[in-house]
């Protein structure tokens, strides 16, 4: 990887907000002391949305990454990638979906030759791309596959909170049943090696909640502490893993509890996105582990009922891109190469 290679943004949903926040952040890029990065994406539809915003956006097409670096104080860098359908805020089309997807496929293949640092994934919005053909459950899962990863990891950040749900888009009903001592394993080995990789934490304390109210009460309030939870994390301490553990959940998240470790491992969606949504609502970032490449993202969807109305927030974007660029100067693979 080139030292100085830019963040490659996707374009995401085209009907929805992702435009518009991209602008905004471009345009606090100097203040807030952003990474260069780049779109790959439709330069008309973005010229659209700044001409509909009367906003003054110098947008600049380039022909590789390389161009990036150069123009980006001056101009917002743009690497074509054509819509099949130009599109209203507010009103997608599934004629879009090869686009949509053929962003986050270039992306994908810039950051593995090297030049791109980072993915940033601009919303998208899974029940249109269905409509066009797309067969995967997610961002996470098509850009698992595009690199040859069985398993990822979602990890949350916000608020100084870093948080991985074991399970994820799941009913309550059916997770006990998915916490085997593999899976919450494997979670726990692919966060601490990225946490080394990509957080400059070379001896990271991950924090491991019950299931249960109480971490199981002894067995009083349920048996999964004891029967999955406490083997895996004896194996992981074998390991030299750094694991506190299984705690209860409502004691872990207060700002005494926080300070004692450096990310929470959970067991279900809601454990794990409910304190970090409610210590920085509108700052939050979905960053995926697991890959071998940087991948971040706002922590929110398309917000259609908000496109074209510039009321949007681009706090969220502004952070993933800030996670992705300290993360980049951070990857010690990176630095040993």
């Amino acid at each position: 990887m080139r030292p100085d290679a830019p963040i490659a943004v996707t374009m995401g949903e085209p009907a929805g907000i992702g435009g518009e926040i991209l602008l905004d952040a471009w345009q606090r890029r100097k203040k807030i002391d952003l990474a260069p990065f780049f779109l790959i994406g439709d330069p008309e539809w973005l010229s659209g949305i700044a001409a509909f915003r009367q906003d003054p956006v110098p947008l600049r097409t380039i022909d590789s990454s390389d161009d990036a670096v150069a123009c980006f104080d001056d101009a917002l860098p743009v690497l074509p990638l054509p819509l099949q359908k130009q599109v209203k805020p507010g009103h997608p089309s599934p004629a879009n979906t090869d686009s949509v997807l053929g962003a986050i496929r270039h992306a994908v293949t810039l950051c593995q030759s090297g030049q791109a640092s980072a993915v940033t994934t601009l919303p998208i919005n899974k029940s249109v791309l269905y409509e066009g053909g797309f067969r995967h459950p997610g961002h996470t899962e098509y850009l698992g596959e595009l690199a040859g990863v069985a398993r990822t990891v979602m990890l949350l950040e916000g608020g100084g909170l870093r948080a991985v749900p074991v399970t994820i888009h799941q009913s309550l009903r059916s997770v006990p049943d998915s916490l085997t001592p593999e899976a919450i394993e494997e979670t726990c080995r692919i966060t601490d090696a990225a946490l080394k990789r990509w957080f400059g934490l070379p001896a990271p304390t991950l924090a491991v909640a019950g299931l249960n109210p109480h971490a199981g009460e002894g067995g009083a309030l349920g048996r999964e502490e004891e029967t999955v939870l406490q083997p895996a994390l004896a194996r992981l301490r074998a390991d030299g893993i750094r694991i506190v553990g299984p705690l209860p959940a409502d004691t872990m998240f207060h700002a005494e509890a926080r300070r004692t470790y450096d990310v929470a491992i959970c067991m279900y969606h809601d454990q794990a996105l409910i304190p970090v949504k409610t210590l920085d609502f509108h700052g939050g970032v979905n960053i995926t582990l697991g890959l071998p490449f940087i991948r971040t993202s706002p922590d929110h969807g398309t917000a259609f009922n908000l496109a074209g109305t510039g009321t949007a927030r681009p706090d969220s974007l502004i952070a993933a891109l800030k996670a992705a660029g300290r993360m980049a100067e951070l990857d010690t693979e990176r630095h040993a190469s």
